[in-house]
């Protein structure tokens, strides 16, 4: 929502992963899918789970967990695929369960503590508070540094989308 020129409040697809709540902007988010089969592919950065075929788009899938260095867990009927736009390039990012889409009014958005944790402070764009809960702010252009998006590029799939043809 926007008053006048300034957005006063950001649309948010919320999502849990370990203990906490985080949210990502909905405006970059293309679909939310359950788990589905994940193709493997060689030479790919750890936190790379492999490709998904959507609707005959190959897709790139990253764990968050393994790329937030958190415990790994047994994938449940909760787990999720949130299916994102970062920098003209869709990619699959799994998360522990998806919660709501909610509004988050700007001036409840801080900068991020440097108390949390769980999860490098490089990757966040700031905390969120609304009522008792706390979303901490992910950034999209951040989770992906620029060597990796190349790794991971629709082109360099090119020979596991012919192989699952």
């Amino acid at each position: 929502m926007t008053k006048g020129n300034s957005i006063v409040e950001r649309q948010l697809v919320v999502f849990n992963l370990s203990t906490e709540t985080y949210g990502i902007d909905i405006s970059a988010v293309h679909e939310i899918i359950r788990i589905q089969g994940i193709t493997e592919v060689p030479r790919t950065p750890e936190f790379v789970e492999g490709v998904i075929n959507l609707r005959g788009r190959i897709v790139p899938v990253i764990d968050l967990r393994k790329r937030f260095g958190l415990d790994l867990v047994e994938k449940t009927n909760n787990t999720r695929i949130i299916v994102v736009e970062v920098d003209d390039m869709t990619v699959g990012m799994i998360v522990d369960s998806v919660s709501e889409v909610l509004r988050l009014p700007v001036d409840s958005i801080e900068p991020p503590p440097a108390v949390i944790s769980s999860v490098d402070l490089e990757y966040l764009q700031g905390v969120g508070k609304l009522d008792d809960q706390i979303i901490i702010l992910l950034d999209l252009n951040r989770v992906l540094r620029q060597e990796e998006k190349a790794q991971i590029s629709e082109e360099s799939f090119q020979e596991v989308a012919a192989a699952q043809e």
